[in-house]
């Protein structure tokens, strides 16, 4: 007969010992009013700092333990088949040390660099059949090349005339921007002796460059026979906005900014270019590279800027107050077409990053339109040392092709200024969406949201009363 089986070292006192442990741990460490910021379930592992003890334990006790959260923020509420929009405020990097987070995971990038690496090596060589990595232009973009760039256009010219009446506020230590006439009292600026001020803003007068960033890049002549700028040609190659480029490469033509358009796919032999399309005559590519025979893009908004110009060029006054009726109401209608080319022109752009890569750099807001990033040896952000100066690249957002600058949103622009204690009850949004909206056009329901039109913030004096 076989011996019974002895009781463990402890006995059965230890199991119940580290039970009520846990239970000590649940009500003193994790208290129930912490559990709402959490979403889903909440995994908590504990460790016993006696590993021979967690050994013997593990076939006992179960050291894992669930909780049980609301879900938050709540989803929106359904009304009918339509579903309202959400965007939080937006946060910027905790430090500049961090990494941007990628638009495609690592994982996904391995693969896909797996999978070409073992089709080139199947078919050495082979077509390129999807534009544009094949050299061609895809056709139906070509449409949205034109009106980005001219949506571009009149949002720039439109802008120069709302900063003269909504004045635009910037701090001369960092990068912070505020629409209204006082700044804001919020303590977030980073800039060189801003501990000093405990980390309040100096404001100056600002124009339209704070109020929207455009980023440049090099122009690339052949995007695909020569993707990359070298470093020694920095100084021969010119840089121009990248959105500028991103339209030119998706088919717009500019006289000043030349670019080589093909009429026959491009072969890859081991991972290389190779153009095997035949050298015309001189006089054959003069005319394909010239801009005469090219059909002009005429825009609806070139149209609207002339009759209103002659307004508002008159008028130096900042003070809403003291224009007429009519003029008010050319105002609004102004930033209404204002804010429709603004979406017209981020829209546009999304589509065209769909196909045409936008890379930029992981620590810098350094951009590159175009297959490659350049090989510069130019960035100064963290951990450059590493690299030799070069760039972190990866794939770029709609953000680091337009720079939105979100700002704070100020229900009234006549009122106290946004106060420090209060911060978490405002909103943000880009800074051309809270221009257009002073000056009078509806706020946009995907930006409802993020400007928290939905919260009532507290007086100053009842600040210590809320929870």
């Amino acid at each position: 007969m076989e011996s019974p089986k002895q009781p463990g070292l402890f006995g059965p006192s230890l199991s119940l010992f580290y039970s009520s442990i846990l239970t000590i741990l649940r009500r003193v460490y994790f208290p129930a009013r912490l559990l709402h910021h959490f979403s889903g379930e909440m995994r908590v592992t504990l460790f016993y700092p006696e590993a021979s003890l967690l050994k013997r334990l593990s076939r006992r006790l179960n050291s894992t333990l669930f909780f049980s959260s609301e879900i938050w923020p709540q989803p929106p509420e359904h009304t009918g088949d339509q579903q309202l929009p959400y965007t939080d405020v937006p946060f910027p990097r905790r430090t500049k040390r961090d990494r941007k987070p990628y638009v495609t995971p690592m994982k996904t990038l391995i693969e896909r660099a797996k999978l070409e690496r073992k089709a080139r090596k199947e078919q050495p060589v082979r077509v390129l059949e999807e534009p544009p990595e094949n050299g061609l232009l895809v056709p139906e973009l070509v449409e949205v090349a034109h009106s980005v760039y001219h949506a571009r256009r009149f949002l720039l010219s439109a802008l120069y005339q709302l900063v003269r009446f909504i004045p635009v506020l910037r701090c001369e230590s960092c990068d912070e921007v505020h629409i209204g006439h006082v700044g804001h009292e919020i303590r977030t600026c980073t800039g060189p002796k801003s501990r000093f001020r405990n980390a309040l803003h100096v404001w100056r007068r600002g124009g339209v460059r704070d109020v929207v960033f455009f980023p440049k890049c090099f122009h690339l002549f052949d995007r695909v026979g020569k993707p990359r700028v070298g470093h020694d040609e920095r100084f021969s190659v010119p840089r121009i906005p990248a959105i500028i480029e991103l339209c030119i490469q998706a088919g717009l033509d500019i006289e000043k900014y030349p670019t080589k358009r093909r009429t026959k796919p491009v072969y890859c032999i081991e991972g290389r270019i190779v153009d095997f399309e035949s050298v015309v005559e001189d006089g054959e590519t003069e005319k394909s590279f010239s801009f005469e025979n090219v059909k002009p893009f005429v825009h609806s908004y070139s149209l609207v800027t002339k009759p209103l110009e002659k307004v508002f060029v008159d008028n130096n006054s900042s003070n809403l107050d003291q224009l007429s009726n009519e003029e008010r109401n050319q105002l609004k209608d102004l930033s209404i077409r204002t804010l429709d080319s603004w979406f017209e022109m981020t829209s546009g752009a999304k589509k065209i990053m769909e196909k045409y890569v936008v890379n930029t750099c992981g620590y810098c807001p350094e951009v590159q339109v175009g297959p490659k990033g350049h090989k510069l040896r130019m960035c100064k952000a963290s951990k450059h040392q590493s690299r030799n100066g070069l760039h972190a690249w990866q794939e770029a957002t709609i953000d680091d092709l337009i720079g939105p600058n979100y700002v704070w949103h100020v229900e009234d622009m006549n009122g106290l200024p946004l106060n420090n204690n209060l911060k978490r009850y405002y909103g943000k949004a880009p800074a051309v969406v809270e221009l257009c909206v002073n000056a009078g056009a509806p706020v946009p329901d995907q930006y409802r949201s993020m400007m928290r039109l939905d919260v009532v913030s507290p007086e100053r004096d009842e600040v210590d009363l809320v929870a």
